[in-house]
């Protein structure tokens, strides 16, 4: 069986067919990185956090006591590996952290890029 990542090698690599669309990966350029020994490592290039003050808001949500933050994202955004997008909208580097705090007000947000109507 040959390395799934050797397609990254390839010339017309395309990032965006390796990961779907709801992928917080989606839009991510790759690189290579080549080793002393001159093998070369494909690897995905840094994801930078949106600003939150760019995503807009169409809810929040009042952490409960025990709640997990991919519950959460299955109530609030129909999926629950779409945590990701609690993390960025609140800018949590660390998913946990989000609700380690009974009470505290989590930001839902649209995706990056994505303007809804304005009230």
């Amino acid at each position: 069986m040959s390395d799934p990542m050797q397609a990254v090698l390839q010339p017309n690599f395309n990032v965006a067919q390796q990961f779907p669309i709801t992928s917080r990966y989606y839009a991510i350029d790759t690189t290579i990185w080549s080793g002393s020994d001159g093998k070369l490592v494909p690897y995905l290039r840094r994801r930078f956090l949106p600003s939150p003050d760019q995503l807009q808001s169409i809810d929040c949500h009042v952490v409960a006591q025990n709640e997990r933050l991919d519950n959460i994202a299955a109530q609030a955004l129909g999926d629950p590996l779409q945590f990701w997008r609690l993390c960025d909208a609140n800018n949590a580097m660390r998913p946990d952290a989000l609700t380690e705090v009974m009470g505290r007000r989590l930001r839902i947000t649209l995706p990056a890029g994505v303007i809804g109507p304005v009230a």
